[in-house]
């Protein structure tokens, strides 16, 4: 049985694969599924590191730490640093590209809604 974050995770990549952008999927998922967006893409993002092995091992009962092992561990730490700054920047690219669509809607729609208000303004008037 597939979890939530699988399901959801197959049905963006089901939705990217027919030519939808990730942001659009991830937005028409969170409206069908009455969640909110971030909740989606988070469930998404948490799911696609899990697949690609993002999880930590457990940890071992070493009694002592040695040189090699410390750094190691630094080792592991910056790299997920890398990592996340790679997320961030994806993230963020999404982010952008939402806020673009949303201003050329608006900007679309400007005329149209700058109208109707002045024609509601003339009613009014008298």
């Amino acid at each position: 049985m597939a979890t939530k974050g699988q399901e959801i995770y197959e049905e963006i990549n089901r939705r990217i694969d027919s030519g939808i952008e990730k942001a659009d999927a991830f937005k028409a998922l969170a409206e069908e599924a009455s969640r909110p967006y971030d909740s989606i893409r988070g469930s998404y993002y948490s799911y696609k590191k899990k697949i690609e092995g993002g999880e930590s091992r457990p940890r071992s009962r070493k009694r002592e730490t040695t040189p090699a092992d410390a750094v190691e561990q630094a080792t592991v730490t910056l790299r997920k640093a890398i990592e996340a700054i790679d997320r961030e920047v994806e993230i963020a690219k999404e982010r952008a590209a939402e806020a673009a669509a949303e201003a050329k809607a608006l900007a679309a729609s400007a005329a149209e809604r700058k109208a109707e208000i002045e024609r509601k303004i003339a009613a009014l008037e008298s």
